[in-house]
């Protein structure tokens, strides 16, 4: 976990300040680029593992770096001026012609063009190596796939040596730390990949932030996804919610087989190495689970790159609108896990015609997106703003009144308003809900504390004696698991149950204040006559101490 190793949070704030300094300032823009020079780094790494282990095995394997391609070449470097003489121009010519011979693929390896002179390889990576991936596997690979409209925007030979060399510097440290510390080199440079896209501190388009990775945690933990369970986010940015499933899975199959493996991370949930567990068989049943869907082919980018540096190969996420018409996978899935965007209102015109809620407000519209979604007997475990909760307009009513009679509403989870702090100060709740499942009573919980303070920093709260402080969220865990057994929690509680008749009474108002009992303390008073004859005694000895003052002035 990458808060006990400095070095390596150096190494990647020194490759953010490059990018800064080097004139690509803007997050989202500087992390794209970033991303394709690890996936270059991530490609050649790859391929020299399976070369080494074809060796090894003598069993046949054609690297993706076998055979030949043709370069790119910028003719306008080979003009031939006025004043040239003929050997001038022979040789100008000729130069052009050997530029674009065949060249081995081996020359597109990140090993190969690491160490080229600056204006060389700024060239060869934005003319070659660049193409080469866009084009990787015929656009077969999802991450190859949406690479297609990608654009190389780094310019300045001197930023690109400095960000190869700062890379190389993080993979270096990545290495030694896992040869050291016990941590895999898988699980470290996920850990990496996941720092790096906490840089992006400010909401992207169309109002995407992205949702703190304990909330993540917190909410797997609720739902407990399992292999072979098919899980989806239909709004899935940079993939939060499906690493957040994938390494619950992975913590809970070394927990159930060898538990002393287990090791608890800086916010007190169990976690396990990925290479504890993550057999052949293992990645391909969780890879075939895993499907998230974004609007925004940059985040279709990132998150495909951040489950991919996580050990998963070949990730399902695709650019999709899932509330247009053109989405109609429904009934497909046995867990939802998703904080959609709270945008407003989008075009009447765009919305699948399976959206029965009368609305154009894309918070009301998720809910049902994410209903549809589910399979019958499919749980889901959604963030909402908290207007949802409680709006009396008839959308609201309705989207409410279908979490209640149309499924088993198990939980809503009050969080502070400062959870999503520096991106929004909007108050949140988390839902759990069972599609098909039958209300009886719904578990109701105010979050007090997420463990960290509500600063736009947000920084780790600690106790007196300085040990970290999780707040409410292991209590959540634990009370939610074992809630039937506390049904008689009373309402002046952080946590009680509301039963389906009372929430139906209420127009299915789901906010936590509107059933919560205030406790208020017996306070007695004195007596009024006892409280006069106080202050009259006060006046009188005020009186006296000013006579005494008079006399000594004289």
């Amino acid at each position: 976990m990458l808060q006990n190793n400095a070095t390596l949070k150096a190494h990647i704030n020194s490759l953010w300040n490059t990018f800064w300094s080097g004139g690509i300032s803007n997050p989202l823009s500087a992390i794209e680029q970033i991303s394709y020079l690890l996936f270059m780094k991530r490609l050649d790494d790859m391929e020299t593992k399976r070369e080494k282990d074809a060796d090894w095995t003598g069993e046949g394997y054609t690297s993706r770096f076998s055979g030949e391609y043709h370069p790119f070449v910028d003719e306008s470097k080979y003009t031939v001026g006025s004043g040239s003489t003929a050997n001038d121009t022979k040789r100008i010519l000729e130069a052009l012609e050997e530029a674009k011979k065949p060249r081995s693929k081996n020359e597109l390896r990140w090993s190969f063009f690491k160490s080229m002179p600056a204006e060389q390889l700024l060239d060869h990576v934005r003319f070659n190596v660049f193409p080469f991936l866009k084009a990787l596997n015929g656009g077969v690979s999802p991450f190859t796939k949406h690479m297609a409209n990608a654009v190389f925007i780094i310019e300045k030979p001197s930023l690109l040596v400095e960000s190869i060399k700062k890379i190389e510097e993080i993979f270096k440290e990545i290495e030694r730390d896992a040869n050291e510390g016990g941590q895999s080199f898988q699980d470290i440079q996920g850990d990496v990949y996941e720092m790096l896209l906490s840089e992006i501190a400010t909401a992207g388009k169309n109002g995407q932030f992205r949702t703190p990775r304990h909330i993540i945690k917190l909410m797997a933990e609720l739902v407990a996804p399992q292999p072979g369970q098919t899980i989806a986010d239909p709004a899935c940015g940079t993939a939060g919610f499906l690493l957040g499933a994938y390494q619950y899975i992975l913590t809970d199959l070394v927990r159930k087989e060898n538990p002393e493996k287990l090791v608890v991370d800086e916010d007190g949930f169990e976690r396990a190495t990925v290479s504890a567990i993550l057999t052949e068989d293992v990645r391909k049943t969780i890879e075939s689970s895993l499907f998230g869907y974004d609007i925004d082919t940059t985040m279709v980018r990132l998150g495909l790159m951040n489950l991919m540096m996580h050990g998963i190969e070949n990730p399902n996420i695709d650019y999709k609108d899932t509330l247009s018409k053109s989405y109609n996978e429904n009934s497909q899935f046995d867990i939802v896990m998703a904080n959609p965007p709270f945008t407003g209102n989008i075009d009447k015109g765009d919305i699948n015609e399976t959206l029965k809620i009368p609305t154009t407000k894309t918070e009301l519209l998720f809910v049902e997106r994410i209903f549809n979604m589910l399979r019958m007997g499919g749980t889901a475990a959604i963030i909402v703003p908290q207007g949802v909760l409680f709006g009396s307009g008839k959308a609201f009513v309705m989207a409410r009144k279908k979490l209640v009679e149309e499924c088993e509403l198990k939980a809503v989870i009050t969080m502070p308003s400062g959870v999503f702090k520096p991106y929004a100060g909007v108050s949140t709740s988390i839902l759990i809900f069972t599609k098909g499942g039958e209300t009886v009573d719904t578990w109701f919980y105010n979050m007090e504390s997420d463990g960290y303070d509500l600063s736009d920093k947000r920084t780790p709260k600690t106790k007196e004696d300085g040990v970290r402080d999780f707040g409410d969220l292991q209590e959540i865990v634990v009370e939610y698991k074992q809630r039937e057994t506390r049904k008689d929690s009373p309402r002046t509680a952080k946590f009680f149950f509301v039963p389906k008749a009372e929430l139906a009474e209420n127009d299915y108002d789901l906010s936590i204040s509107k059933y919560k009992e205030d406790v208020y303390e017996d306070i007695e008073y004195k007596d009024p006559k006892l409280i006069f004859e106080e202050l009259e005694q006060i006046e009188a000895n005020i009186q006296k101490e000013l006579q005494e003052l008079k006399e000594m002035i004289g």
